[in-house]
């Protein structure tokens, strides 16, 4: 049995959370929740929100969390907001404002 938790439409560059992701990926829950703890990137925080709320999702089927591990993490692109920074001499240049969806998914040892 797996358990899912998302988080949508994050105010990340996809690319910056996949380093995050590629740590934990098909580790322990309880290593990885100790990997994501002293990471000092801010993608590390919005990935153990997601971590642990698969976790309590699991929790809630009454499974066995101590048994629990990463079978997938992954980040995908979510939509850009397109912005412009005013320059000099009234020209405008563009800022991509990137957003990614976040997934992981926990699985029993069996």
């Amino acid at each position: 049995m797996a358990w899912l938790a998302r988080h949508r439409y994050a105010r990340i560059s996809a690319r910056k959370v996949r380093l995050i992701a590629d740590l934990i990926r098909g580790r322990d829950v309880n290593d990885a929740l100790s990997i994501l703890k002293f990471s000092p990137q801010r993608a590390a925080s919005m990935m153990t929100k997601v971590l642990k709320s698969a976790i309590a999702n699991a929790d809630s089927d009454e499974a066995d969390v101590e048994s629990l591990f990463i079978q997938s993490a992954t980040v995908n692109e979510g939509p850009t907001m397109h912005r412009f920074q005013p320059k000099d001499r009234g020209r405008a240049h563009p800022i991509a404002k990137r957003t990614s969806h976040i997934t992981v998914v926990v699985a029993a040892e069996e």
